[in-house]
């Protein structure tokens, strides 16, 4: 069973069905990429408004797409403790650097997300040097996707679903579970975004600032089942005509108090990150008037491409499996 699979069954147990699994849940994804249309300046965010819906709805694509492209799994997170205790000093921060290094099976194995980020920022300056609407959408949408996977404490950790510490499930319960239930009280007014003079310094800063906040994740989960018998931990809920196991209320509002907010903080972080990586990408690409692609809309062979997607992602046929570790 490989490292996305593994996540997935979890969320399965905690969700009402897959349209709202996977990191951050669909849900979670798609308020970053909505809410960070709103931090771009004058020249984008006009554009950007006009295509809400779509950066929104395929703020979850690169999920679906495990289904349809060999290796998608590695994009979204990188196991950092794999390469060792100082491992931010030992893994060259240069994609090349760290191949010749580690060699590329390797760091496919234990993840790519900031390497992969630097990618798509390249890819999406290009669409918009080209005015190509398609690309401009899809790549914005998808590289919302791995800037928030980025930001997620549990995608910078071998032990990324408890299972090496007897806590199976906290990958949905804390990017799941936790927005679902105090989502609606965050706070999403994060700024404006700003110009990224590093694109994979800022993401590897990232990939630190979430893997420094793993021991907290582990310990408080840790310390707070120990204090919950199982009947107050966990409760049933309808959803649809399912009866679901969860996480309870109870057992969630602690967890988030002794987080003190992570949560919410790591989303608002990721709000503002996504819509600054646009904005690199758009003035790096010597800031197109944006308003020549007014009358423009999505070709037909991107929207059949996604389509097809959406078919290999409801069907559940895997074209090749991702590389990834054992559960």
């Amino acid at each position: 069973m490989n490292k996305f699979f593994g996540v997935f069954v979890a969320l399965m147990l905690l969700c009402l069905n897959n349209n709202q699994s996977y990191s951050w849940g669909f849900y979670g994804h798609k308020r970053i990429n909505k809410m960070a249309i709103f931090t771009l300046p004058e020249g984008m965010i006009g554009f950007y408004k006009k295509h809400i819906d779509y950066i929104t709805e395929h703020a979850v694509d690169p999920d679906k797409r495990r289904y349809a492209v060999a290796g998608e799994g590695a994009r979204h997170y990188i196991d950092i403790d794999h390469y060792g205790e100082n491992a931010f000093d030992i893994v060259p921060k240069r994609w090349k650097d760290a191949v010749n290094k580690f060699t590329e099976d390797t760091l496919q194995a234990y993840g790519i997300v900031p390497w992969y980020i630097e990618k798509m920022v390249g890819r999406l300056t290009g669409a918009f040097k080209k005015e190509n609407l398609d690309l401009i959408l899809k790549y914005s949408a998808d590289l919302g996707h791995y800037i928030a996977d980025a930001h997620v404490p549990l995608h910078t950790t071998e032990n990324y679903n408890g299972q090496l510490t007897n806590q199976y499930g906290i990958h949905a319960f804390w990017e799941s579970r936790v927005p679902e239930l105090k989502a609606n009280d965050y706070d999403y007014f994060v700024g404006k975004a700003e110009y990224i003079d590093n694109v994979l310094d800022k993401a590897w800063f990232t990939v630190k600032q979430s893997h420094i906040a793993v021991d907290t994740v582990l310990k408080f989960e840790a310390l707070l089942s120990s204090e919950f018998p199982p009947d107050r931990k966990y409760s049933y809920e309808n959803r649809g005509n399912v009866l679901t196991k969860v996480y309870s209320d109870e057992y969630t509002n602690r967890y988030n108090n002794m987080l003190n907010g992570m949560v919410e903080r790591r989303m608002r972080t990721a709000i503002l990150t996504v819509g600054s990586y646009w904005y690199t990408a758009w003035v790096n690409a010597g800031q197109p008037n944006l308003n020549r692609l007014e009358s423009k809309e999505l070709s037909d062979s991107i929207k059949s491409a996604q389509m097809q997607e959406e078919i290999l992602w409801k069907t559940g046929k895997l074209k090749s499996p991702n590389k990834g570790h054992e559960d």
